[in-house]
């Protein structure tokens, strides 16, 4: 039946025609045109790159390290003005600027062996660990008015404030820094102490610490008031023990006169005028020993232990030393034994292992002396070794 329905047991089918509307429709597939699969591609790279974006939000910012350029090294060493008004440090055969002795010899106001003493009843040289700075001004009745200062920063060590118990008469210690450590300056033979000054206050350079004066148990004529002036180390910071063990008054303790080793002011300044300022290490590490010992030690010299630098080579804690030293005896350097220079010492504590006659001068100290046609340690040789190592 052609374009009606019939039934066919339970369901009806069509004929082999139906109306266009009861036809299945199923209409053909479309591709997606090319610019939907761009679009879908570009928003997902723009779904993703906000993605990674929030996650960076989120994380806490990378710190940048950033490396601060090395300063400039400071130049080693101190800068020193003169201890007084008195500026010709440098004019070294003037006695306008050097106080000489009754000998009128302006040498004699010099560091070093620069003076003759009577000692049993003959004339020895004698050593002066300092400089004698004549004043500029006095007053009517031939006083000093020179004020004398600080020559470089630091602060105070000791006063001595008692005119009669000492050669240096009143006078004051200053410590300062040196790159080779701790050093001194001492300012002796002085009329008064400024006000305020005071063990362990800190002082400028420049700063008023007193004035000039002549007092001393050496009874110094005003006439030849002036300024004793010292720059230098200590021998050893048990000195007044040593004292105590000789049975001596442990007056001034460790900056007791015997305990000072000084070099020559002039020097200092003769080398601040090259350089600009001064250094006690370059200028030690540069000098020219004049005598070498060599001596067996129990335990590190405290003299090492304050000044690190003045040794070389690997430290020795007992065993034999070997010291550079000045003609003063101001230690220069010191290094371990070699076992031929050991060997020098025999059943002994202390040799001298060699001496130069020129750089010894006079001689004065006499820590080194000829016995024959060899070098030996004298009587004050022994005692500088002594305070050495107690």
């Amino acid at each position: 039946m052609s374009g009606r329905l019939r039934r066919t047991g339970s369901r009806l089918q069509y004929g082999s025609y139906l109306p266009p509307v009861l036809r299945t429709h199923r209409p053909a597939r479309r591709r997606a045109p090319l610019r939907w699969w761009a679009a879908g591609a570009l928003l997902g790279v723009m779904v993703l790159a906000a993605i990674v974006a929030g996650v960076r939000a989120c994380r806490k910012p990378e710190e940048v390290a950033v490396i601060p350029p090395e300063p400039e090294p400071e130049p080693a060493g101190l800068v020193y003005t003169p201890p007084t008004d008195q500026a010709n440090l440098l004019d070294v055969e003037s006695a306008e600027v050097f106080m000489p002795t009754a000998s009128g010899r302006v040498q004699s106001a010099h560091f070093g062996s620069t003076r003759t003493v009577q000692r049993s009843g003959r004339l020895v040289p004698s050593f002066h660990e300092g400089i004698d700075i004549a004043p500029m001004r006095r007053d009517r009745t031939g006083r000093p008015l020179d004020d004398v200062y600080a020559v470089a920063d630091g602060r105070v060590g000791y006063i001595n404030a008692h005119a009669g118990n000492s050669t240096y008469g009143i006078y004051v210690v200053l410590l300062h820094d040196d790159p080779v450590g701790e050093i001194y300056t001492l300012y002796g033979h002085l009329a008064s102490v400024a006000e305020g000054l005071r063990v362990g206050r800190a002082v400028e350079r420049g700063e008023t610490i007193g004035r000039m004066g002549n007092t001393s148990t050496l009874r110094i004529p005003m006439v030849r008031a002036h300024l004793h002036f010292e720059i230098g180390t200590l021998m050893n910071r048990r000195f007044d023990r040593w004292l105590r063990a000789r049975g001596l008054p442990p007056n001034h303790g460790r900056f007791h006169g015997w305990n000072l080793r000084g070099i020559d002011p002039v020097e200092v300044y003769r080398a601040q005028a090259r350089d600009g300022r001064f250094s006690l290490l370059d200028w030690a590490q540069a000098a020219t020993p004049a005598f070498e010992v060599v001596l067996r030690v129990e335990k590190p010299l405290d003299v090492f232990e304050r000044h690190p630098r003045l040794w070389s080579g690997p430290r020795v804690a007992q065993g034999a030393i070997v010291l550079s030293a000045l003609e003063g005896g101001f230690i220069t350097a010191g290094r371990a034994a070699t076992p031929e220079e050991e060997a020098r010492l025999g059943r002994d504590t202390a040799a001298v292992l060699r001496a130069d006659p020129e750089r010894l001068g006079r001689n004065a100290r006499r820590i080194v002396t000829r016995d024959g046609a060899d070098w030996t340690l004298g009587r004050y040789g022994r005692e500088w070794v002594e305070k050495l190592v107690y």
